[in-house]
């Protein structure tokens, strides 16, 4: 009976698991072709020359993580500091409560208002978040990762799929910084990384 009752916790988290190292490892290698391709990447022929490159943590299963949703109402829009004089407006839209090796762990998901009214990103979220690795082995302002509105208050985090804002590779990019709040006291080896040389 044990058994049974352990297989049927842990296949569905499994099951997720899988899927998403296929939708990870096609998303690392479509992000390394934008900033490849002259055509799509956001650098400039001067930043070209000196990029080093995409380079990623291994994938690991351990930063995939289900998370619990509870929701922020009646929030009011603020403006989010950024790296350079645009400034965009967002809202706190609820806490993600998760675990990683069995710490307990939590971070804010914001919601772009301009980017909600535009037609096909009416359910994204944004969720930036730094570090122990921050300023280490990954970019020092944090990373982001873009997650959508779920349909219940559960949410797969997958941190193998964390990317730096234009801002780590060109100073003419307006980003926004990331939320002091935001600060996971554990490192998170997953996802884009920085070397410090880098840095």
């Amino acid at each position: 009976m044990k058994q049974f009752f352990y297989l049927l916790f842990c296949l569905p988290m499994f099951t997720i698991a899988q899927n998403n190292l296929e939708s990870t490892q096609k998303y690392q290698s479509e992000l390394i072709s934008f900033y490849n391709n002259p055509e799509t990447t956001p650098l400039d022929l001067e930043e070209q020359k000196n990029f080093k490159g995409i380079s990623f943590f291994d994938i690991d299963e351990k930063f995939i993580v289900e998370a619990e949703l509870e929701l922020l109402k009646k929030q009011k829009p603020f403006l989010m500091p950024s790296t350079g004089k645009i400034k965009q407006e967002y809202k706190k839209y609820g806490i993600l409560h998760f675990e990683i090796d069995g710490k307990k762990l939590q971070l804010v998901v914001y919601q772009n208002i301009a980017l909600s009214k535009r037609k096909g990103y009416e359910k994204h979220l944004f969720l930036p978040f730094y570090d122990l690795t921050s300023g280490e082995s990954t970019y020092g302002g944090g990373r982001y990762l873009d997650v959508e509105i779920p349909e219940s208050n559960q949410m797969i985090i997958d941190f193998n799929q964390a990317y730096n804002p234009y801002c780590a590779y060109s100073a003419r990019y307006s980003c926004p910084i990331t939320p002091e709040e935001n600060f996971l006291d554990i490192e998170i080896k997953a996802g884009v990384t920085y070397p410090k040389d880098e840095i």
